[in-house]
């Protein structure tokens, strides 16, 4: 799932500083699984808005919605309904929901009020990994379900770099994490010594191919078998 926190309500109320008609609208997925985007944190911003807003003598009228899918076009149509008439739209989803509310709104200014952090995993409750970088070609099925570019520092595809001590990456002498980063290629050599794998782990690993990657600018899927 893709993970997101709040802005602070000080960026939230400067970024909708001379609008006086807001929509809220939420997520009922992915960010309100990490409790930041879903109809019940719309309620609480819009709470935390108004007494804000109140406190600084700024009469707003805010308004309050929620879709299953925030990145879904067919999804927003009650949401581009609710929102004419309004000045601005708070969105409450992740940054790929924004700008697909932003591209069915072409004269309402649409703000982002999460920051989107990655794609996740549930470790605990509280408590999300980022696991997946999105890179574009996954290495998973060659390293034991654990994924070198986003769970190692230096991103090796291979390792380990040597600079890891007592299972721990050296990226914990920069500066204490809590709890410590344990080196991933290591975990990579545990997995496959389990699996029976281990002599896949001393196969080099050809140079990288980043074109599929997100530095290569936005990318775009088409499934030809899925189109109307």
């Amino acid at each position: 799932m893709i993970v997101g926190t709040r802005k602070s309500l000080a960026e939230i109320q400067e970024m909708l500083s001379g609008f006086h008609t807001i929509l809220l609208s939420g997520c009922d997925t992915c960010v309100a699984e990490c409790a930041s985007g879903g109809r019940r944190e719309v309620a609480e911003l819009a709470a935390a808005l108004k007494m804000g807003f109140r406190l600084a003598g700024r009469e707003v009228e805010l308004k309050e919605s929620s879709v299953d899918r925030q990145c879904i076009h067919e999804f927003l149509l009650d949401v581009v309904e609710m929102a004419q008439g309004c000045d601005a739209v708070l969105s409450l989803a992740c940054g790929a929901g924004v700008q697909a509310l932003a591209a069915r709104l072409e004269h309402i200014p649409v703000f982002p009020a999460l920051n989107t952090q990655f794609i996740g995993e549930t470790a605990e409750r509280g408590v999300w990994l980022e696991n997946c970088r999105g890179c574009g070609d996954c290495l998973l099925g060659y390293t034991g379900g654990i994924c070198p570019i986003s769970r190692c520092a230096k991103r090796l595809l291979n390792g380990p770099c040597g600079g890891a001590r007592n299972g721990l990456c050296e990226i914990n002498l920069v500066r204490e994490y809590d709890p410590p980063i344990p080196c991933a290629w290591e975990q990579i050599y545990n997995r496959m010594k389990t699996l029976g794998t281990l002599d896949r782990f001393f196969e080099v690993a050809p140079s990288r191919d980043w074109s599929n990657a997100h530095s290569s600018g936005p990318r775009r899927v088409v499934r030809p078998d899925q189109k109307l």
